[in-house]
């Protein structure tokens, strides 16, 4: 059995399927990894961010399955294994057996990336013995933190209470709008569809969040998307996101988003997404929301 703070946070699940069950593990996983960090200081260097980030701290309505961070200043003899003791003993303090594993780099990189592993069987039965997976299935949480930030985003102090309470320095919400409209707009389409970003865009949209137009010019300028010359205003900014959206396959962009989903109805809504979707009524909505 868990510790009884972590049968709590199951119970903010509805628990109906193996699968149901192995997401809440992998979030309650995450939210301790974030509580292992902050007891370590790791806050004082980095920021949260991505998906999860939207996810824990904001309440984004879908499952994300990576930890994002990236450091404050640039530091590119930052490593992550610091770091890995302190989350291993604070999962164990609350029950979860897991081994952690950095990343070898294949290609030169400014991502220093690394994995925490946990045996999926042990921990199921550790909530019901007659939930069934195969035994050696893993649940897999990668982490990644951004060794050469680029400049400019803001960031907010934000609090979160389980399993107990702790605070997490993260990206402030205009920041982390720009974070996800670089991953939608620069990603390679051909090989890399990730309906995920698309339907990150329309929470911001609706949650009237405008995205900073500064540090998401950075970022492109950094990654070689657009020169540092050339204007990142709204009107830009509208444009770059209505052309992607005409190279989206977005039947591809539904199949990658569903299985983060929780609900038939936020399933349902898929059945909106279309080119006209997101190029005509979307767009306007962006263009009131994009900051000057």
């Amino acid at each position: 059995m868990f510790d009884e703070k972590i049968e709590q946070m199951l119970g903010r699940y509805e628990l109906l399927t193996v699968h149901d069950h192995e997401n809440a593990l992998k979030e309650i996983i995450q939210e301790i990894v974030l509580l292992g960090l902050w007891r370590s200081k790791f806050y004082e260097k980095a920021v949260f961010y991505g998906g999860s980030a939207l996810r824990i701290l904001h309440k984004l309505d879908r499952f994300s399955e990576d930890l994002d961070f990236s450091l404050i200043q640039p530091e590119t003899a930052f490593d992550i294994k610091k770091y890995f003791s302190a989350v291993k003993s604070e999962l164990g303090l609350w029950g979860f057996e897991v081994s952690t594993e950095e990343k070898s780099k294949k290609n030169k990189s400014t991502i220093n990336s690394a994995f925490i592993k946990a045996n999926t069987l042990i921990h199921l039965l550790k909530i019901n013995p007659n939930l069934k997976t195969h035994k050696n299935a893993v649940m897999k949480i990668k982490l990644e933190i951004d060794l050469e930030p680029a400049a400019g985003f803001t960031s907010d102090l934000k609090y979160h209470l389980h399993p107990i309470p702790f605070s997490v320095k993260t990206m402030a919400l205009p920041s982390l709008f720009a974070g996800k409209m670089h991953a939608l707009l620069c990603r390679t389409v051909r090989i890399n569809i990730k309906g995920r970003d698309w339907y990150d865009l329309i929470w911001f949209v609706k949650n009237n969040i405008p995205c900073d137009l500064h540090y998401l010019k950075n970022k492109m300028v950094q990654t070689g998307h657009i020169d540092f010359s050339q204007v990142l205003d709204k009107e830009k900014f509208v444009e770059l996101i209505s052309e992607k959206s005409r190279e989206i396959d977005f039947t591809l962009a539904k199949k990658d988003v569903e299985p983060f989903l929780k609900t038939s109805g936020q399933k349902d809504e898929l059945n909106l997404w279309s080119h006209d979707f997101f190029n005509n009524y979307l767009i306007h909505e962006i263009d009131v929301l994009a900051d000057h």
